[in-house]
């Protein structure tokens, strides 16, 4: 019965088998011939309106693009009714189909022929395509050197168009991004990187994905050769993203490659190893033979890492094979380089040496192209700016020679006297504030010279070691003396001085507080703190600018108070651009202090408070800040008076350049 069943089944197979074939064949022959008809009218219709626009050109063929057998069929049509821009569009179409099966020498063969017709149909657009295609062709064979001339014609015709079409907008990103790549090829990266920035902001412009495909994937490529792996990495993906959108099998072997090189250099050799055969196996579906090569190198590659050496060699072997057949010089290079370091590992050193030495002998030639390119590129982008700018001096000095010298030289020369008085007037007015500024500053030093060198001061110092002497304190009378002729010296070197360090301010405000203390039969406890985190010696100050408000402390402060008489000198650091200095008195207080001041029938007239303010604004002028004093009246918890505190702020940010 089972069998009875079988055999039915086979019977009705064998009757509707050659019906599905039947119904298979003849709708294959059908839509075949529906294509065909789809094709031959398409082809009619562009060759009667004869349209000159690429964009019109485009709409219609483009689905036909990728096959060559059509592309060659508009060519032979287009040249038949003499129609230059659809034949040229065609050999563009032609040369990218051989570029893409890395048949270069006839792919810049056909987008020549499509340059030298798009010149006779006097169409930029078509001009700019031609351009940049042969010099991707050149680019893809490594020759440098008419790769980045085509591109420059290119870039300057796209450029010098007012208000450029969307094709040629297109067309400036393509220049920029393959004169990126050159510049790439020449290890320019910060270059090349500018290149794919502008190119990346016209493409984003245009929602192109392609475009924003192709710039993410060189991105990447400068930052893999500055050794940035994760931002290389990042930009890889992004432009796999992108080639995901537009199913680009192309766009995904090169994402692929790249992907699996930054994975080999990140030491994930397995995850490099799965995405590089991925690679492999699309670039052999394409036939794309640069692609083809670079698969086998890194796969090669990374199966020497995992130590697969004999695998390894085989696809080193078959990457190099491929990359000789189509003159493929980088790639030469590095197959070279991978199987010399391979056959070092086996041990096999004489062929190690020999592919070390072919690869050396490629690179030779190719840095040497890299070299004469790039320094003859510099030497007429110079040469070039030098012409242009001495030809547009040269036409603005004959338009002013001719229309204004001839006619108006009265008028000329009365604006040079002009011109020559206000600049006079101008340097003398400059000069005079000059002058002005320096006598100021010496007026200041003056005073303040006159302010330390106090003739009561003088004649008080040396009175109290004259009572030494009479008293027969001797060892008194030299300790103090040797301290006054210290003080005496300090303070005439200081005053010849701006500026000195705020270790010697503090020095010399030591000796001071020593002598003053002298008449105050020692009574003051006078301290100098200073914060761990401040280095003296490095910060500057204007010469004696503490003394004033020491002297202010001992004789408005102390001078009138019975005992535990205090100064505290402190210096610290609040704000990153100031130095603070505080001193600090127990004494009766400003309001006290003035009182009995007024009672006084000679009164104590104190000028180094200003004169210091105006040396601190003078040399506050050579820093980013200002200087600052804040006074405060010290009270206790019932408010009665206990002292005075005065904060000077020095800057120490300078707004110059200070040399030793």
């Amino acid at each position: 019965m089972k069998s009875l069943k079988l055999n039915k089944k086979h019977r009705l197979f064998h009757l509707l088998f050659p019906m599905v074939l039947c119904f298979y064949f003849n709708s294959s022959a059908s839509f075949g011939q529906d294509q065909q008809s789809k094709f031959d009218q398409d082809i009619i219709n562009l060759l009667a309106s004869k349209t000159k626009r690429y964009t019109s050109i485009d709409s219609i063929f483009k689905r036909y693009s990728n096959d060559s057998i059509k592309t060659k069929i508009l060519i032979e049509k287009a040249n038949s009714i003499n129609y230059p821009e659809a034949e040229s569009y065609a050999l563009n179409a032609l040369g990218v189909i051989y570029r893409n099966v890395s048949y270069y020498e006839q792919s810049i063969e056909a987008h020549k022929k499509a340059k030298a017709l798009a010149d006779v149909a006097e169409n930029t657009e078509l001009k700019v395509i031609s351009l940049n295609n042969i010099g991707v062709a050149y680019r893809r064979m490594d020759l440098v050197k008419p790769a980045l001339d085509f591109h420059t014609k290119a870039l300057d015709i796209s450029r010098s168009i007012e208000n450029p079409s969307p094709t040629l907008s297109y067309n400036i990103a393509v220049s920029q991004n393959s004169i990126g790549n050159i510049y790439l090829i020449l290890e320019q990266y910060d270059l090349a990187l500018k290149q794919f920035e502008k190119s990346l902001e016209i493409e984003k412009k245009a929602g192109n994905r392609l475009g924003l495909a192709i710039n993410y994937q060189n991105i990447g490529y400068a930052y893999e050769a500055e050794g940035e792996l994760e931002n290389a990495l990042r930009n890889y993906k992004l432009s796999l993203e992108f080639n995901e959108q537009i199913n680009s099998n192309l766009g995904r072997v090169i994402c692929y490659n790249s992907i699996g090189q930054v994975y080999i250099k990140q030491r994930k050799y397995l995850d490099a190893k799965v995405i590089i055969e991925r690679a492999l196996a699309k670039a052999i579906t394409i036939n794309d033979q640069f692609y083809i090569a670079a698969s086998y190198i890194n796969l090669g590659w990374v199966q020497k890492e995992l130590g697969d050496l004999s695998a390894s060699e085989d696809n080193l072997k078959k990457g190099l094979q491929v990359a000789k057949t189509y003159n493929l010089n980088l790639s030469i290079v590095e197959a070279d380089k991978h199987l010399s370091d391979l056959y070092n590992m086996t041990k096999e050193y004489q062929l190690a040496l020999d592919h070390y030495k072919e690869s050396v002998e490629v690179e030779k030639t190719i840095n040497n192209d890299r070299n004469l390119r790039y320094v003859n590129d510099v030497i007429i982008q110079y040469e070039n700016e030098a012409k242009n700018k001495e030809i547009k001096a040269l036409a603005d000095e004959n338009l002013i020679v001719r229309s204004k010298l001839e006619r108006n030289k009265k008028i000329f020369w009365y604006s040079m006297l002009a011109l020559g008085v206000i600049v006079g007037l101008l340097v003398s007015l400059y000069r005079h504030r000059q002058l002005q500024q320096e006598k100021q500053i010496l007026t200041l030093e003056q005073d303040m010279l006159r302010s330390q060198m106090n003739p009561h001061f003088i004649f008080n110092s040396l009175n109290s070691i004259k009572l030494y002497i009479i008293n027969n304190e001797k060892e008194n009378a030299v300790y103090y003396l040797n301290k006054f002729s210290k003080l005496i010296r300090k303070i005439l070197v200081a005053s010849s001085e701006k500026e000195i360090s705020l270790e010697d301010e503090l020095d010399t405000m030591q000796l001071y507080m020593n002598i003053e203390n002298i008449r105050f039969s020692n009574e003051i406890d006078f301290q100098i703190k200073i914060d761990d985190n401040i280095n003296t010696a490095n910060v500057k100050v204007p010469s004696l600018v503490l003394q004033p408000f020491l002297e202010n402390a001992l004789w408005h402060g102390l001078s009138s108070k019975a005992n535990d008489k205090k100064i505290t000198l402190h210096v610290y650091r609040i704000e990153e651009d100031y130095v603070s200095i505080s001193i600090t008195d127990n004494g009766i207080g400003r309001i006290e202090a003035e009182k009995i001041n007024r009672d006084k029938l000679l009164k104590r007239k104190s000028v180094g408070i200003a004169i210091t303010k105006a040396r601190l604004a003078n040399f506050s002028k050579g820093y980013t800040n200002d200087y600052r004093i804040v006074i405060e009246d010290l009270y206790d918890s019932n408010q009665n008076p206990i002292g005075t505190k005065v904060i000077v702020d020095i800057p120490t940010r300078s707004s110059v350049l200070r040399t030793a």
